[in-house]
């Protein structure tokens, strides 16, 4: 006896045939159609006036705080920016503060140089003016002691070697002449 082949289609049932699976039974696809179209519309009406302003309003809500962000971001960008060139202008400024500064102390410096150093000049030469002026004094002083003492010298030296003693006049004469 051959037995039917079973393709899944058919459900069997207490009766002597079996019934066709409800979704692929040809009778039954009219009022499928109604179904569908009703559970499609009722899905289409809960999501359309339900689930999707929802997510709208979620989207534009997130969509506004990314542009608050955004704004914020470059706001404080440009706040930034006028921060670091105030920052750099004020390290310019003191960069040119202390420059004059130390010039100023330079300039203040080098002529307390000069002054001390114009009155060291002053001193000095003042000092050698004098040690020329007590050298020259010496010296003449020197000069005229050893004049005296040639004279007192010549003298007798002469009378040992001659054996007759000159005149101071006439030793002082001699001298001059071997002086000049």
């Amino acid at each position: 006896m051959a037995t039917p082949d079973n393709t899944g289609t058919e459900i069997p049932h207490d009766g002597a045939h079996p019934v066709a699976f409800p979704p692929l039974d040809g009778s039954t696809v009219a009022p499928q159609l109604v179904w569908l179209a009703i559970t499609f519309g009722a899905l289409y009406l809960l999501l359309s006036r339900i689930a999707l302003p929802r997510i709208g309003e979620v989207i534009e809500e997130r969509r506004d705080r990314i542009q608050r962000d955004l704004d914020s971001a470059e706001r404080l960008k440009g706040e930034t920016e006028q921060a670091l060139a105030a920052y750099e202008q004020a390290l310019a400024d003191a960069r040119a503060n202390a420059n004059a500064i130390a010039k100023e102390t330079r300039d203040r410096l080098a002529q307390r140089v000069d002054a001390k150093q114009k009155q060291v000049d002053t001193e000095i030469e003042a000092k050698v003016s004098e040690a020329e002026r007590r050298i020259d004094e010496t010296r003449t002083k020197a000069l005229t002691s050893v004049d005296e003492i040639a004279s007192g010298i010549v003298g007798p030296l002469v009378a040992n070697l001659v054996g007759t003693s000159p005149s101071d006049d006439e030793v002082k004469t001699a001298l001059a002449k071997q002086s000049d």
